[in-house]
């Protein structure tokens, strides 16, 4: 994986960590949603270990 493409995914993990922290301080936080956006943040933080580490 090259520099650029390291960088777009730790960028889209970061923006997903911001949506999660907003969500779950929201006075009612949408549990699916978190579910989804955890997930998909899980999803890059592997894709990046797994580029890595190649």
């Amino acid at each position: 994986m090259d520099k650029g493409m390291a960088e777009e995914l730790e960028s889209k993990h970061a923006a997903l960590h911001a949506l999660i922290e907003e969500e779950e301080h929201r006075n009612h936080p949408d549990e699916d949603l978190l579910h989804r956006l955890k997930k998909e943040k899980l999803r890059l933080k592997d894709e990046l270990a797994g580029h890595l580490t190649h």
